[in-house]
């Protein structure tokens, strides 16, 4: 039990850490898509690059927000027989439908990396005026998704506790 107590308050600290990167992605895009309309349309003079990067941090937000918000269980979800379900069977339900959200993210990881390796190979950029570098952001997203998956495995393994149980904690 210790052991998972420290692979679970592990998992926590990864997932925080994702929060914590995307409030600085927040504010970056904050920052930099006000300074984008204000460059065009008050100064008349378009950047070159603000749009393509607050684009690519906006993929890293959606990253790194998934991770932290499943761990919050800060998800928005249809309860309408959900909410009225005791621990026990919201635990059963939630066993049940992580078969999906296994599959789902089988399938991010596997073809994120196989993605990744090949940005990463042909050293791809944006085919724009400036190029950035494209390889970094299809990195992360296999990444993401391992976390996500860790973070899905300590649910799964809180709900088989909480039926074990009987749902009490």
């Amino acid at each position: 039990m210790k052991l998972w107590s420290m692979t679970e308050k592990a998992i926590d600290y990864i997932a925080e850490g994702m929060g914590r990167i995307g409030w600085f992605i927040i504010l970056y895009c904050m920052f930099f898509g006000v300074t984008d309309v204000f460059l065009r349309y008050v100064l008349n003079a378009p950047s070159l690059w603000i749009s393509t990067t607050v684009q690519f941090a906006m993929v890293l937000l959606a990253c790194v927000g998934g991770v932290y918000s499943l761990n919050d269980n800060a998800f928005v979800k249809l309860d309408l027989f959900y909410a009225n379900f005791s621990p026990r069977k919201k635990a059963i339900c939630d066993i049940i439908t992580v078969v999906f959200t296994f599959l789902f993210l089988t399938v991010l990881i596997w073809k994120g990396t196989s993605a990744a390796l090949m940005s990463i190979k042909f050293k791809q950029v944006t085919p724009t005026s400036i190029p950035i570098p494209l390889y970094p952001l299809k990195t992360f997203i296999p990444i993401a998704g391992v976390a996500m998956l860790l973070v899905v495995i300590k649910k799964l393994v809180n709900d088989i506790r909480t039926v074990i149980s009987g749902g009490k904690k």
